[in-house]
Formats: C-alpha cells, structure tokens, sequence
C-alpha cells in the first residue's frame, strides 16, 4: 500500500543529539511532535523508537498506539488516557536512549498515522503491531537522534 511522508517536528532535528531530558539518564519521557501535514483521514497514531546502533538489529526501545490523532503529540504521550504500550525494551511504557558510557548510539523515532484504532494485547510486541498496521497506513515519518553520555 502507498502511503505518503509524515512531516513532523520535535525537541531535536534530524541527525542531531537527543536532549537529555528524553533519554535514559534524565527524565525518560517521550518527547512532543509538532506534525505539519496530518491527513484529515487519520483515526489515530502508532510511535516506534528503535536503537539502530544495538547489536540486535532495529533494537525496540518503545511502541505505542492508539495516539490521538491531533497536530501535536504531547511529551510523556504514554501517560494518557486511550494510549496503549506494548512491549518493547520499555515494558508498557517509554524507555529513551541509554547508551553504555562512552558509547555513541543512533535512535530512530517513527509516528505512523493511521485510518483505524487498533485492537491489540497489552502484551503485543513491534512485530504483530506492524502486521496489523498493514493496510491502514495513511502517512509515514521519521526523525533519527543519537545519543552519547
């Protein structure tokens, strides 16, 4: 299925360091994404943060579903209500960049917009998320970070 590119903005750009406050060793919330072109067809929201530097290839590090689909997507998201999170490195909640000491890691935060409100377990994983996503993808979009302590 086509779908075309989410544009959206958040704490930092593209390529560039995760703030602190987003990460691991500050206060470990998601951070808020300013989206500049969501499809008025969108029901709802899906975020993925992956490590792209960990040995496992893709390392999940958080999904989420069921976001509201609205302009902006406020910091710490999982907190609200209707937001489901799944199981990922972040046992049903965010767990931000933490790199080992000394070692430079590269994140990437993808937000999917979607023309459905998923159906899924508390206990679905990154893979049958996807899998149900099939289909019902309007929009995607992608910001990568990295962070080093």
């Amino acid at each position: 299925m086509e779908y075309t590119k989410l544009e959206f903005e958040t704490a930092f750009k593209d390529k560039e360091m995760i703030p602190l406050k987003y990460t691991g060793y500050g206060e470990n919330v998601s951070p808020e994404f300013r989206i500049k072109n969501l499809s008025i067809k969108a029901k709802s929201l899906v975020i993925i943060l992956e490590d792209l530097s960990h040995p496992i290839k893709n390392f999940t590090h958080w999904i989420a579903w069921n976001i509201k689909a609205d302009s902006i997507i406020p910091d710490n998201v999982g907190s609200m209500d209707n937001v489901r999170q799944g199981i990922a490195y972040g046992l049903h909640k965010y767990k931000g960049a933490k790199p080992p000491k000394f070692q430079k890691h590269n994140y990437r935060y993808s937000i999917y917009a979607l023309d459905t409100i998923l159906e899924l377990s508390p206990n679905t994983m990154k893979k049958k998320l996807l899998k149900t996503m099939h289909g019902h993808i309007l929009q995607k979009g992608t910001i990568e970070g990295y962070f080093e302590r």
